[in-house]
C-alpha cells in the first residue's frame, strides 16, 4: 500500500461511517471489530481525525464518532494528510535516493513522475462517498458469489 497503516485504518473507519449511513454516533469498538483494527490504535486515529475536523466525537455511554460533514465533501488526501502529515515540499525519489531532481534524476525519475502525478490527481478527485459506494458494491458482489 502507498499509505501508512494509520492512514489505511483512518480511511477504513471513514468508509465504515459512510457506508453505514447512520446519522448517529458509532462506537469505535464496533468499527475496530469490523475491520480487525486494534481498538486503542483506532481511538488515537479517530482523535486525530477529530482534531482535523473530519470527525465529530462524543464521549460516554451513547458516544462514539460520526462524520463532521457529508462524505461527498471529504476527499482522500484530507484523510491521508491528517494522519501522515502534509506531503513533502519535494517529491520523494522512488528509489529512496537523497538527490533525485530534473538535473540529477534517478533511473526511474522520468517514468515515475507522471505516474505519481496521476495517482495524486486521482486521489484528489476521489470523494469518500464515491469510495464507500464502490466498496459496498464490491461486498455485495462478493456475497452473491459466496466469497465473503
Amino acid at each position: 500500500m502507498i499509505f501508512s497503516k494509520s492512514a489505511e485504518y483512518a480511511i477504513q473507519a471513514m468508509v465504515y461511517l459512510t457506508s453505514k449511513n447512520d446519522p448517529g454516533y458509532v462506537m469505535i469498538a464496533k468499527i475496530a471489530e469490523s475491520y480487525n483494527i486494534p481498538k486503542q490504535f483506532l481511538a488515537k486515529i479517530t482523535q486525530i481525525l477529530s482534531n482535523h475536523h473530519l470527525l465529530k466525537t462524543v464521549r460516554g455511554r451513547k458516544g462514539g464518532v460520526k462524520l463532521a460533514r457529508p462524505a461527498s465533501e471529504i476527499y482522500l488526501p484530507e484523510i491521508i494528510h491528517a494522519i501522515d502529515g502534509p506531503p513533502p515540499a519535494e517529491n520523494p525519489c522512488i528509489f529512496g535516493l537523497d538527490v533525485c531532481t530534473e538535473e540529477q534524476p534517478c533511473p526511474l525519475h522520468h517514468r515515475w513522475g507522471p505516474i505519481r502525478d496521476e495517482i495524486n490527481d486521482m486521489l484528489s478527485r476521489e470523494s469518500l462517498e464515491e469510495l464507500a459506494e464502490r466498496i459496498t458494491e464490491k461486498h455485495k458482489i462478493m456475497e452473491e458469489l459466496g466469497l465473503k
